[in-house]
């Protein structure tokens, strides 16, 4: 039993075909968009469950401090993981706007 649901990182799907152009292989898989919707999503979660686990251990109902510990780290790790992203993202945008024609 996990109990801060601590799922292990699912692998990255493999590129169907390199030579794909557009938005011919939208309608199979997911945008990224919803990529990146779901990654915040799921950060929020972390955050959320932190929270709760820290008022829990301040009011009394819990006992268990590792977890509320656990549940903080976790929390922590996703938001930095999402800065860096963010980062790289607004690297990668820069990049594209100094690009000439």
């Amino acid at each position: 039993m996990d109990p801060l649901n601590l799922n292990p990182i699912s692998p990255l799907k493999p590129l169907a075909d390199l030579g794909q152009t557009g938005n011919e292989g939208a309608a199979e898989g997911t945008n990224f968009s919803d990529i990146l919707k779901q990654a915040l999503q799921e950060v929020d979660a972390a955050q959320h469950t932190a929270e709760q686990e820290v008022r829990n251990l301040m009011t009394g109902e819990s006992t268990d401090m590792h977890t509320a510990i656990l549940a903080v780290q976790k929390a922590d790790v996703s938001f930095q993981m999402m800065m860096a992203v963010r980062g790289k993202l607004i690297d990668a945008y820069r990049s594209v706007m100094q690009m000439q024609m």
